[in-house]
Formats: C-alpha cells, sequence, structure tokens
C-alpha cells in the first residue's frame, strides 16, 4: 500500500470549492456508511465550515454540530456561529444575524452611552457640585464599573466563538465585569445614603469590596464556567441588569 500524502485545512478549502457541485450526491450516500466512514465525513465537514470562516463565506449551524464548549444553551437550536480562529473574523460577524447580534449590541451601545455621559458628568462646571472632587470620584466609580462590565461583556460575547481558550479568557473577564459594575453601583449609593455618617459608610464599602473581590475570585475557576453552574451564571446576569 503507498503512503497517503498529507492535506492541510487550505488545501482541502480549495478542493472544496472546486467540488462544490459534487456534495449533493455524496450527502445521498452518507447514510449507507460505515460509522468510521461516518465519523470521518463528519470531519470533513466540519473542516469545510472552517474554510468557510477563513474564506468570509460562513454561515450560521444548528446547535448539534457545535464543538462542546461553544454547546452553552441547549434552548437555542439555530442560528450559532461556527468556530473562527479569526478575531477579525469574529469582529466581521457583529455585522452578521446570530444569536449574540442582540447580546453584542445591547451591551456596545450600552457601553458607549455610559462612556458618553461619564465624560459629560466629569466635565460639568465645579459649581453643580457641592463638593466637587469627593462627588466626581464617587459617581466616576459607577461609571467606570459600568463601562468596564459592558466592554468586557461585549467583547465576550463578539470572540467567545474564536477558540476555547479565549472563551474561557472573556467568560472570565465578563463575570469580573459584572462584579466590578456591582461594587461600583453600591459607592454613590452609599455616600449620599450616609452622607452626614460617614462611618457605617465605610464599614458597608469595606463589606461590599470583599464580597466583590471574593466573586471575581471565584469566577476564574474554570469550573464556575461549567453547566452546573449555569443557575449561578444566570444570577450574576440578575444583578447586573438590576444595577443597570
Amino acid at each position: 500500500m503507498g503512503v497517503r500524502e498529507k492535506r492541510t485545512t487550505f488545501d482541502r478549502c480549495s478542493e472544496d470549492s472546486k467540488h462544490n457541485d459534487e456534495s449533493p450526491q455524496e450527502d445521498e450516500g452518507f447514510m449507507g456508511m460505515s460509522p468510521l466512514l461516518q465519523a470521518h465525513h463528519a470531519m470533513e465537514r466540519m473542516e469545510e465550515f472552517v474554510c468557510k470562516v477563513w474564506e468570509g463565506r460562513w454561515r450560521v449551524i444548528p446547535h448539534d454540530v457545535l464543538p462542546d464548549w461553544l454547546k452553552d444553551n441547549d434552548y437555542l437550536l439555530h442560528g450559532h456561529r461556527p468556530p473562527m480562529p479569526s478575531f477579525r473574523a469574529c469582529f466581521k460577524s457583529i455585522f452578521r444575524i446570530h444569536t449574540e447580534t442582540g447580546n453584542i449590541w445591547t451591551h456596545l451601545l450600552g457601553c458607549v452611552f455610559f462612556l458618553c455621559l461619564g465624560i459629560f458628568y466629569m466635565f460639568r462646571p465645579n459649581m453643580s457640585f457641592v463638593a466637587p472632587v469627593q462627588e466626581k470620584v464617587v459617581v466616576g466609580l459607577f461609571f467606570l464599573g459600568a463601562i468596564l462590565c459592558l466592554s468586557f461583556s461585549w467583547l465576550f460575547h463578539t470572540v467567545y466563538c474564536h477558540s476555547e481558550g479565549v472563551s474561557r479568557l472573556f467568560s472570565k473577564l465578563d463575570y469580573s465585569g459584572i462584579a466590578l459594575l456591582i461594587m461600583g453601583s453600591f459607592v454613590p449609593w452609599l455616600y449620599y445614603s450616609f452622607y452626614c455618617n460617614p462611618q457605617p459608610c465605610f464599614i458597608y464599602l469595606i463589606v461590599i469590596c470583599v464580597l466583590g473581590i471574593a466573586a471575581i475570585i471565584v469566577s476564574q475557576w474554570d469550573m464556575f464556567a461549567t453547566p452546573e453552574y449555569r443557575g449561578v451564571r444566570a444570577g450574576s446576569d440578575s444583578s447586573k441588569l438590576l444595577n443597570d
């Protein structure tokens, strides 16, 4: 038997583009294949998805053909992006319709809104404040938490289909941003609630910061991103909505 020459993914891309007309005939015989041949055929189909991504002609795919690290929501059956090993392709996908389009744009527009509002607030004339420096710092911490939270979130929803490592990294940033938003949103509320009594304000701030830092530490565990902790993550998202 001769040695079979190995082909790269890009070689397969060029060959697939030449033989697109033959794919319907191959699909007809798919059911008659042995399990081993079916698995080999499935691998070739997955490589074809990757080729389309590189060529910028990708299409949304159903949930059942996603790799395990992209199967986070069993109830979204259609409209998923395929794995995209290119940041450029990930960012271009924000202009396409898929399961993350709403998440990306709501957080991106929210980030721009809070950024503009924060800049407007910080550059207001000091005569509008009783204590200009203190009040700007206090409310500025809230704007900083909101901007970081929304920035991490829209970036996560944009690039999480890049690879498993990138998905885990930005997922940790996303939940860290939620904790930062919660901590930042408490600062102005406590400042004005205990304006004439700073001691309990200081105690509450210490408690909030300790809990927030603990939440950030927990969110760095890979176990936190597993399906078993989906309820905990949903609780984190609910906290973000309440603070928004």
